[in-house]
């Protein structure tokens, strides 16, 4: 068994949310079965791009004037949720979605993949070059 604290992860930068993986492919703690993380969306962070990837479940630890909006297309994410801490979004495979902050707001999740394969935008690209 392996504890973690959250301190000890290493941020990474990537468009719009700073992410800490704690378990996965290139995770704090190996596996190749699944990942598990945290990110923080804020203006230091800058904004997300709409996007789509695996299948994720997302805990929202924290949010202040935080949404997701989310729908069929990246132009058309007509569906809006305000995010509170407690709620969990079930995020279904190549579902269009972005979070979104107020510029003195910020959101705080824990995600969850079942797989440690093309995730992210960021790893579906790399993936494929």
């Amino acid at each position: 068994m392996q504890c973690i604290q959250r301190r000890v992860l290493p941020e990474h930068n990537f468009p719009g949310r700073i992410i800490q993986k704690a378990v996965g492919r290139d995770g704090f703690s190996s596996s190749g079965k699944m990942t598990m993380g945290f990110a923080r969306f804020s203006r230091e962070s800058g904004s997300a791009p709409p996007h789509q990837h695996a299948e994720e479940i997302c805990y929202i630890l924290d949010a202040r004037k935080a949404i997701v909006r989310y729908g069929t297309g990246e132009e058309k994410l007509y569906n809006e949720v305000i995010l509170e801490p407690g709620m969990v979004l079930h995020i279904s495979e190549l579902e269009w979605h972005v979070f979104e902050c107020e510029d003195d707001g910020y959101l705080d999740i824990i995600f969850f993949y079942g797989q440690v394969d093309n995730i992210r935008p960021e790893e579906m690209h790399r993936d494929t070059v």
